[in-house]
């Protein structure tokens, strides 16, 4: 195990989450892709005036069953690791009060697309958020306009079929019914 993320080089067989929580709680974003280790720039401004107003957005009618939550770690296995920008967990897994929840408790993964997340939050941790069983998936981007892209895993095939795409209201009935206004996830400055 690698004791320090100083050290010149990763260890030989690669990352584990061992090794993330060897390292210091020092606010820097972590996640693990098949035992490479992956640290994003901060988001911005805009990036976080958006996960925090759909996490309260999605709270303020999400159904006892449930928690909303932002930046927490799911921990796909031992050499993968991601975190969403906001999640919907099952009121068990927040109970325990974690840090970090396994795929079977996470009901919705949502990420924010941002310049250096394109291919990440586009294509791999969709195809990986699914093929862990995690049932649904938004993906917000904020370029031209802000559109929030809904989808529902096909258990059957572990991939992720399109819902939605909503850049007036989400108008959808999972993970539970909802009428979220996009404006209410604008930041004023854009």
């Amino acid at each position: 195990m690698t004791s320090a993320l100083s050290d010149a080089y990763p260890p030989t067989d690669g990352w584990t989450t061992d090794d993330l929580d060897a390292l210091p709680d020092d606010g820097h974003r972590r996640e693990l892709l098949d035992g490479v280790l992956i640290m994003s720039p901060s988001p911005t401004a805009a990036h976080q005036t958006i996960a925090w107003r759909l996490a309260a957005a999605l709270d303020a009618d999400c159904p006892d069953e449930y928690d909303v939550t932002q930046g927490v770690e799911v921990r796909i296995n031992r050499r993968r690791s991601f975190i969403p920008d906001v999640l919907v967990t099952t009121a068990a897994a927040a109970a325990r009060r974690t840090a970090k929840y396994e795929p079977h408790e996470v009901v919705l993964a949502v990420e924010i697309v941002s310049q250096g997340s394109q291919s990440m939050d586009r294509i791999l941790k969709p195809a990986l958020y699914a093929q862990a069983g995690i049932p649904f998936y938004w993906r917000i981007e904020f370029e031209d306009g802000l559109t929030v892209y809904t989808y529902k895993i096909d258990p059957v095939h572990e991939v992720y079929t399109e819902t939605g795409r909503w850049n007036k209201f989400v108008d959808t009935g999972e993970p539970w019914a909802m009428n979220l206004p996009v404006s209410r996830l604008i930041p004023r400055h854009l």
